[in-house]
């Protein structure tokens, strides 16, 4: 019987845990979007178990496995990978995979937001935000919470708003008694969620365009792209056309598993993937810290341990801990 052959992509994020299986013609065949929930190690193991009941150890076989996300070096060392890139190259991978072409590409999740600008199919400029909470997914949750509304309904609410109201988007305090005093002088509930979502946009326009030309195609993807309010505000404010794909959260782990691929063919290891197999889900993993007294530094090191054993250390400035990934 010959065996099909599947492609592993993994993003490790701090709101979530992705993992996509692609086959040879870049088709996803099984994804999985997991709460990270600040467990990484656990929910890696957990969604590494879920694809084995899926394809079966008998039947198919892991080709290449590719890593990115802020947890990628946690992921490779756990799964083993074949290439570990980091978000703004897999997200431009496979926004360009999915949309040849691709100018612009917008990506919010739950604890940071990136805007990525390609010419000719290069990355020739890019911006993060990894400190505002104001323009991520986790202050909508939040705000979601708050109000009482399951978090899948936000987008409908800001859809029925007449007249929105503006809500100060710079900063999520503000922001958020912005709301509780447009909630205090009576507003219109769904005026008030459809000013939170152009709030946000603003502030992601804002803190990331920052006066550069968006092009088109314009690409919208992470977890915040399933927010139809989110989608109209930035439709409105760009006066453009805006693409939500349909793997739209998980487009990391996609691109992760189309480097994995590519990796894999140009060095002709199509046989000696790194990948450990299902089965490391089943050890015990132990994670640890140290501080290195060798110099000034006081480096902090992270050290991970399998079943017992010592299998990756880093964190350090001079190399002297550091190996596994």
């Amino acid at each position: 019987m010959t065996l099909d052959t599947y492609y592993l992509g993994i993003d490790v994020g701090s709101v979530s845990t992705n993992l996509i299986l692609m086959d040879e013609n870049d088709i996803i065949l099984k994804k999985l979007y997991l709460r990270t929930s600040g467990q990484p190690i656990r929910v890696l193991c957990e969604g590494l178990s879920i694809l084995k009941e899926y394809i079966g150890e008998n039947v198919s076989r892991i080709g290449s496995v590719g890593a990115t996300g802020s947890g990628r070096r946690l992921a490779a060392v756990i799964a083993g990978a074949d290439i570990v890139k980091n978000e703004i190259t897999a997200h431009a991978v496979a926004a360009q995979k999915v949309v040849p072409g691709v100018r612009t590409i917008m990506e919010i999740g739950g604890q940071d937001s990136k805007i990525i600008f390609l010419k000719e199919g290069v990355v020739h400029d890019f911006a993060m935000n990894t400190v505002c909470a104001a323009g991520t997914g986790s202050f909508l949750d939040r705000q979601a919470e708050r109000l009482g509304i399951p978090i899948s309904e936000i987008g409908k609410f800001a859809l029925r708003s007449k007249s929105p109201v503006r809500i100060a988007g710079r900063c999520a305090v503000f922001a958020e008694s912005d709301m509780i005093h447009k909630q205090q002088a009576g507003y219109c509930l769904e005026d008030i969620i459809c000013g939170l979502c152009e709030g946000l946009v603003r502030n992601y326009l804002n803190n990331l365009a920052k006066g550069r030309e968006i092009h088109e195609p314009v690409m919208f993807q992470g977890g915040v792209a399933a927010n139809i309010g989110i989608v109209h505000a930035f439709r409105k404010a760009l006066q453009k056309e805006i693409i939500v794909p349909e793997y739209y959260d998980v487009m990391g782990a996609y691109g992760a598993a189309l480097l994995a691929k590519e990796k894999m063919r140009s060095e002709k290891r199509a046989k000696t993937t790194a990948f450990k197999g299902f089965r490391a889900a089943e050890n015990n993993y132990i994670s640890r810290n140290l501080e290195c007294c060798g110099c000034p530094n006081m480096c902090e090191v992270l050290e991970i341990l399998s079943n017992g054993n010592v299998i990756a250390r880093w964190g350090d400035k001079c190399g002297k801990w550091s190996f596994g990934i």
